[in-house]
């Protein structure tokens, strides 16, 4: 692969992108690509925009993603996706976690929370693989588990095997939480594969 590949990870602070890029990071790195991340951070311990680029290729220079160059974007909550869009290549796909998490503005009644922004993206022809994974990451016994429902599901649309992703999940997630991450991973890979039929 000469074209170098770019991922987004958006969220807001807490909601664990760190980890799903660190997960990332380690299964790209292991099948030999050279990969370059850069956080930026909002007022995250707020709530704030949090996002992580991640690049990967044969060589890559910088870890920035400009505008129309991300292959995928992973959007922990709604208004994020639609912040970020705009650095979606045009064959693009946001991996979306479903869920509404109001901001500041919101929350203080400077703003109102913006309606049926999915269905928004999708009028203007945005792919988007859109799920519950909020629900998901109860299911598996944790619901702060939800980034790793979203890297599985990431990982039913790449060409490497499970296996890869479990060796990185259990390389970066600590020996208490692995078996809850375990099963995040595979309840977002599963629903992501019958999506993908």
């Amino acid at each position: 692969m000469s074209e170098t590949k770019g991922i987004m990870i958006v969220g807001v602070g807490g909601q664990g992108t760190l980890l799903a890029s660190r997960i990332l990071g380690s299964v790209l790195t292991s099948q030999g690509y050279d990969v370059k991340m850069s956080e930026v951070h909002g007022m995250s311990q707020r709530g704030g925009s949090v996002v992580t680029y991640v690049k990967f290729g044969e060589r890559v220079y910088s870890p920035i993603i400009d505008l129309g160059e991300a292959d995928y974007i992973l959007a922990f909550e709604r208004l994020e996706a639609a912040r970020w869009v705009p650095y979606l290549k045009k064959d693009g796909t946001i991996i979306l976690n479903d869920r509404a998490i109001a901001p500041m503005p919101v929350i203080t009644g400077a703003m109102s929370y913006p309606e049926d922004i999915v269905q928004k993206l999708r009028d203007k022809g945005v792919s988007i693989i859109s799920s519950d994974a909020l629900s998901m990451a109860q299911d598996a016994g944790n619901a702060k588990s939800v980034n790793v429902v979203l890297i599985g599901v990431l990982s039913a649309l790449t060409d490497f095997s499970e296996e890869v992703w479990q060796d990185a999940i259990a390389a970066c997630v600590k020996p208490k939480f692995l078996d809850v991450n375990k099963k995040a991973f595979a309840l977002g890979r599963e629903y992501a594969l019958k999506k993908l039929k």
